[in-house]
């Protein structure tokens, strides 16, 4: 796969000095980086180097104890997910967290209730305006499993597809939401060759087309040197590198931390 040129912007997202911790371990020490507009961020590090931990603070999930977060020139000690998911960040998790008994199509659908305005009378009887309003997040939805290639699955139950589908599901309910900045957590763990490649190109796509900035966590080091523009390294909660992929993957400091190999 062919990386091709984003036009990179101004910092979307800012944290500085962000420490967590939970009783006597630190899962994050002083880390600082920016995400910036349209660009694809890769978090890379070992296991247990608080990469899910750097999101989790980054939508609400976690409160540090210290550093602040600012997004959209907005600073904020802590986030809330609601104001997180109303503010344009959408987040997909390591574990799939779909609704194994409902489609395709209402997975993602779920996707739209923030934006979604008729009180629940209207809706519980759709009725005018909730009728309209609900076929215009329809077409919406329509539009994503057509751009993610899951026309054939639309109505299946979640729970009878393949990882891999139920992968590109839970991104399309992400992307249903129209994040100006999409999280993903480890998009493509469990994956054989054919659906990571997919899932890169997908990826790629969402950058492209719809103009969302990419903040992704992933261990394939093949999928992080092909399509990042910008790679930020964490070991032991701490960061160690920030660079484009060549700059970080002759890092001494970051060839140690996955091999263990002291450079002098």
């Amino acid at each position: 796969m062919t990386q091709k040129a984003r036009q990179i912007g101004d910092t979307l997202l800012k944290v500085e000095g962000v420490s967590l911790t939970f009783g006597g371990v630190k899962a994050l020490t002083d880390v600082s980086f920016e995400i910036r507009e349209h660009e694809v961020l890769a978090i890379i590090g070992p296991n247990g180097a608080g990469k899910s931990s750097m999101l989790n603070v980054i939508n609400g999930f976690y409160h540090p104890q210290e550093g602040a977060i600012t997004y959209k020139g907005e600073t904020r000690k802590q986030m809330r997910p609601y104001a997180a998911a109303k503010s344009g960040i959408a987040r997909t998790f390591q574990n799939i967290a779909l609704f194994k008994g409902m489609s395709t199509l209402d997975n993602i659908m779920t996707g739209r209730l923030l934006k979604m305005h008729c009180n629940f009378l209207l809706q519980a009887l759709y009725l005018g305006p909730a009728r309209e309003e609900e076929l215009r997040h329809r077409a919406s939805v329509e539009h994503i499993i057509d751009f993610l290639e899951i026309q054939s699955i639309r109505r299946t139950p979640v729970g009878r597809l393949p990882y891999g589908l139920q992968k590109r599901v839970e991104l399309g309910r992400a992307l249903a939401a129209e994040p100006d900045l999409l999280l993903l957590d480890e998009p493509m763990a469990g994956m054989n060759v054919e659906e990571k490649e997919d899932m890169c190109r997908f990826i790629l796509d969402v950058n492209d087309e719809f103009g969302t900035t990419i903040a992704l966590i992933e261990h394939d080091m093949s999928v992080v040197m092909d399509i990042s523009d910008r790679v930020v390294v964490l070991d032991y909660g701490r960061k160690i590198a920030d660079g484009s992929p060549d700059e970080v993957r002759a890092n001494p400091e970051v060839i140690e931390a996955y091999l263990g190999i002291r450079h002098n």
